[in-house]
């Protein structure tokens, strides 16, 4: 009999640390009866009783019973050997992120459980493969990985190894159901699912600091107006460097240098400094004596204004909602073919910098300022100059485009701006994820969204900014840098040209 058709699946958990404690928190509330391994007796003990205050917690709050809370915490059993667990039939390890330590216990394990129990690991950043290369059975070994809090955040990561059995996948995504967490499938692969797809969000964000086009603050302000929870630098502070950099560094390593995944020597440096973020008191904001960090407020804009405004071309609907920002500050327009002396050039570029904008329209270089106009206008306004435009010109264009209320930010000239490129390069690494075959579209968008908090999942976010248009953001961005990390998936530009949304799956 397998463990998916036993009526009472006993579940191993090993380590009893704060991700092995949330794992076997949630199987006991399900209703699973919960072996929690640990070679420290003192950490069984602190695992047992935090598990037993959140189980009384949810009973004080109404989510279950008190009798429901103490049945779980009876199904509870804390174990110091593993040869305890050998009437399990799914054993999840939850222990150091080391191979060799993995494989020796995976290797252990065999030799103590029934060759029907599954052995699943909870590893981040590990090949579930490699893990699982000394087994004896393979097909029984698989990636089952939870996120911080695992209790809160209601998704898990199940993952195929190049050996893994059709039936040791059903058995997880059963358990995972069971839990109620939300399971995705995933193939093994460097960073897995959301992990890879969130080297898109931080890897780019540091591209641009290092480019010098913003300060951090500045980027995070322009991404958090965009719609993200936290900006990329606040993410990093909260997750911790030390974190961090090691994943984005693991994620490089295992694509063989793919330029997408490209480190940053600017984290790296952080590191080495002992700059982590919150845990240390001090990251890319300062934590200490209680302070929140995140970006500081901004000082009042300048108060100049243009004499008249000229507006280069754009798509009809970004050039109206542009004028009528204008419009609303109380800009006198020049509307002339060419634009007048005195005039500001504001500019619309998608893709490429306010210098290649105006010279293709044979503007005055020192008079334009291009403006982002892929995203709406009314939460923060991104402004550049080119590296001659007259900053008297570019003081006023901060100042008319700040008179109603909205914040604007100016920036140094870059392919992209900030948001555009950054958003851009979150859409194309999921759709090379989908390109790939490492999930499904839906399941791309669902995890995305679940484990990494962000306001759209990255493929349905890509169809509402446009297809076409994150094509053109890319081709910009990559004729001004000559860098292949911005070449276009071609999940992307196949569906741009077709005109078919990026959740379009294929047979």
């Amino acid at each position: 009999m397998s463990p998916k058709e036993s009526p009472e699946l006993i579940i191993g958990v090993i380590g009893a640390g704060s991700m092995g404690r949330g794992i076997a928190q949630l199987c006991v509330q399900a209703g699973y009866r919960v072996l929690l391994c640990d070679t420290s007796a003192e950490q069984l003990a602190a695992a047992q009783d935090f598990i037993g205050k959140m189980l009384n917690r949810a009973a004080e709050k109404g989510a279950m019973s008190t009798d429901q809370a103490r049945a779980a915490i009876e199904r509870l059993e804390p174990v110091t050997g593993i040869d305890r667990l050998a009437r399990c039939g799914l054993i999840v390890e939850a222990v150091i992120e080391t191979l060799e330590v993995k494989q020796d216990l995976f290797s252990q394990l065999e030799s103590i459980v029934d060759d029907t129990c599954v052995l699943a690991t909870n590893t981040s950043s590990l090949s579930v493969t490699a893990i699982a290369a000394r087994c004896r059975r393979p097909e029984r070994a698989a990636g089952f990985h939870f996120f911080i809090p695992a209790p809160l955040m209601r998704l898990v990561e199940v993952i195929d190894g190049v050996r893994t059995s059709a039936t040791t996948i059903e058995l997880l995504m059963a358990v995972a159901e069971r839990i109620g967490h939300t399971a995705v499938r995933v193939v093994d692969s460097p960073g897995f699912l959301v992990n890879h797809a969130g080297r898109g969000y931080l890897t780019e964000s540091l591209a641009v600091l290092g480019e010098g086009v913003a300060s951090h603050p500045d980027i995070d302000r322009i991404l958090l107006a965009a719609g993200f929870r936290m900006g990329p630098f606040q993410l990093m502070d909260l997750t911790g460097i030390d974190v961090t950099h090691p994943a984005m560094e693991a994620v490089y390593q295992g694509f063989y240098g793919d330029p997408r995944f490209r480190p940053s020597g600017i984290l790296r440096r952080r590191l080495q400094a002992g700059l982590l973020g919150r845990k240390s008191g001090a990251g890319w904001y300062d934590y200490a004596d209680g302070a929140k960090g995140g970006p500081a407020d901004e000082p009042p804009p300048p108060t100049d204004r243009p004499t008249r405004v000229w507006v280069g071309p754009a798509e009809p609907q970004r050039r109206d909602a542009l004028l009528g920002v204008l419009k609303a500050c109380g800009a006198k327009l020049d509307e002339s073919k060419t634009p007048a002396g005195d005039s500001l050039c504001l500019l619309a570029p998608l893709g490429s910098d306010a210098t290649s904008a105006a010279v293709e329209l044979a503007i005055d270089p020192r008079r334009a300022v291009a403006i982002d106009t892929l995203l709406p206008l009314g939460k923060r306004r991104t402004i550049m100059g080119t590296p001659v435009t007259d900053p008297n010109v570019l003081h006023a264009a901060h100042g008319l485009l700040a008179d109603d209320g909205v914040p604007v930010t100016v920036i140094r000239d870059s392919a992209g701006f900030v948001a555009q490129r950054i958003l851009a390069m979150v859409v194309n690494t999921a759709c090379d994820i989908a390109q790939q075959r490492i999930a499904t579209p839906g399941d791309i968008d669902l995890a995305v969204t679940l484990g990494l908090g962000y306001p759209q999942g990255p493929l349905a976010w890509g169809d509402i900014l446009g297809p076409a248009r994150v094509l053109a953001v890319l081709d910009g961005m990559f004729a001004a840098n000559r860098d292949p990390r911005y070449r276009p998936s071609p999940w992307l530009t196949r569906r741009a040209r077709l005109g078919v949304s990026l959740l379009t799956a294929e047979p």
